[in-house]
């Protein structure tokens, strides 16, 4: 995870908001991840038992994650698959855009921390 901020943090400075979208998206997705096996949710072992994780599975994570530690959760998901879609899929952030929605995805990365 924090090879995937560095990285983040290098494209941002560098004005690249495609790469950067896309690094920040990976973070809060490997959170939500790593979060829902702390949690011992069961979105975590049916991911585990299918081989992958899938939008179905990470949104139904991100629903109950936030019934567990709050909306920043959602608000942090949300942020992050607007810059997964509009900022790498449709290239259409502007760097500030996307460095608008980085203190959002870095509040996932401290509920880490908490565990």
């Amino acid at each position: 995870m924090k090879r995937l901020l560095s990285e983040a943090d290098t494209y941002l400075a560098k004005g690249d908001p495609v790469q950067a979208s896309e690094k920040l998206y990976k973070v809060a997705e490997e959170a939500i991840k790593a979060l829902s096996k702390s949690f011992n949710l069961e979105e975590a072992w049916k991911a585990e038992e299918k081989g992958r994780w899938t939008i179905t599975l990470l949104e139904e994570a991100v629903r109950r994650l936030a019934e567990k530690l709050g909306i920043d959760v959602q608000l942090a998901w949300d942020a992050a698959m607007h810059l997964h879609v509009w900022g790498f899929h449709e290239a259409k952030l502007e760097i500030e855009d996307v460095k608008a929605r980085k203190p959002l995805i870095l509040k996932l990365v401290k509920y880490m921390d908490m565990e």
